[in-house]
Parts: C-alpha cells; structure tokens; sequence
C-alpha cells in the first residue's frame, strides 16, 4: 500500500467503518479553439458546420492551490495500515482544524483482463482486516472474473484534505460465512437488488422491475438469503 510517497507494506488490525454519503465533483472544460475570453466555457458544436469540430481537442483550464499540512516520512505511522486507521477516523470524525470527508469509503478499484486491458470502477470500502482491504459484489461481475486474474489496484481520493492512498496487491475471495454475515446486515432493498441486479449484463426495459418482484415474492414474509454469487473480495498489499 502506498501512503502519498512509498512506504514500506506492514500489516495490523484495522476497524470496519460506517458509510456516508458523497457529492460529486466537476470541472471546468473548454476547446482548444475557444478565445481567453471563454476558456472557462464549453463551445456549441451546433455553431458551426465543420465536421471537425465535435472532435476537439478539450483542455482543463480549471486550477485549485491545494493546501494541507507539511507531511513527511518522520510524522508518519511507520505502519501503513495504522496510518490509514488514523486518517480513516480523522475523516469520520474530523478535528477541529480538518474538513470532513463525505463517504470516505469510496474507492476506485482496477482489475485486468486476460489480453490485459485495465478496467476501474467504485466500490465501497468495508472492512480493513488483519490481511487487506475488503467490498462486496456479484461474483458473476465483469470486475470479479477479472479479479480472478490475482491481482487489482485500488486508488482512494479525499478532495476536501488533499489527500490520497494507493494499494497494490493480490486478491482472495473472503470466506463464505463473513460474506453471509455481512449480507445480513445489509438493507432489504440492497439484498434483494443482490439477487435481482445481473452486473455487467445488458436487461431489457422493465426486465429489472420485474425481477425484483419476483425476488420480494419469493422471499415474502421470510428473511433474504444471500445468494451464492454474492460475496466479498479481499485486496492483499504486496
């Protein structure tokens, strides 16, 4: 795992943490043709009638002047984990003189696939164990037949402290009966997604619909079971 600058990868014991709630971020975008006067606005390609023009180069124009504390290796938990323990309840809970962080829990996770073509996307951190980062998917997902390749990254971003952590490592499936366990303590509404959602697959109009009351029917007046394509991987640092 990498904490802002290489750091050595030491494991330890980390809480499971409570989701929040995320707003998402923009910026500003504009042409390469557009004048200084607009360079913070995107041009209309209706504008005008050359076919080149919806194939522009677009540059970011906007620029933020990040502001945190001085870090450096020697203020740091030589632990990596423990560091980010630190961090993780600082967002939770911030001091007074730090910004909270909405849903710290969020995380970009990378998987390959066998000819080797990267594929990201975000999942929710929810347990820091002993070995590793741990999330829940569908284990028919494209993400988790990558997955079975053994290896993924994960990138995490806090906008509002200016911060970031990185990991690199193997990937294990967590055993069935924590997967189970955590299951159960998800929303009705998010289990019977689990049974009724097909990631990575293409439904038709209404097709969900319908599957989630087929999932409700089923389980009607009865707790949800947690499906056996369902379950939690487990990210290992190198």
């Amino acid at each position: 795992m990498l904490i802002h600058r290489s750091l050595p990868i030491l494991r330890t014991l980390a809480p499971r943490f409570t989701p929040l709630r995320l707003k998402t971020m923009a910026s500003h975008i504009y042409s390469s043709t557009a004048s200084p006067q607009s360079s913070h606005t995107q041009p209309d390609p209706s504008a005008t009638s050359d076919p080149k023009a919806e194939t522009q180069k677009v540059q970011i124009t906007s620029h933020n002047q990040y502001s945190s504390p001085h870090l450096t290796k020697d203020g740091l938990n030589p632990d990596p984990l423990k560091q980010f323990k630190k961090w993780f309840q600082d967002a939770l809970e911030p001091p007074t003189d730090i910004p909270a962080v909405k849903e710290p829990e969020a995380m970009a996770i990378t998987s390959v696939s066998s000819s080797g073509i990267p594929s990201t996307r975000f999942v929710l951190l929810k347990t820091v164990d002993e070995k590793g980062f741990v999330f829940f998917t569908n284990y028919d997902s494209r993400k988790s037949k990558e997955l079975e390749g053994g290896y993924a990254a994960i990138a995490i971003y806090w906008k509002e402290v200016s911060r970031q952590i990185r990991v690199v490592g193997k990937v294990e499936k967590i055993d069935r009966k924590e997967s189970i366990e955590y299951f159960n303590t998800r929303p009705r509404g998010s289990q019977i997604g689990a049974w009724a959602s097909p990631q990575s697959k293409n439904v038709g109009e209404g097709e969900l619909e319908d599957r989630v009351k087929e999932v409700e029917k089923r389980f009607e007046g009865k707790d949800v079971e947690c499906p056996e394509h369902w379950g939690g991987w487990r990210v290992v640092p190198l």
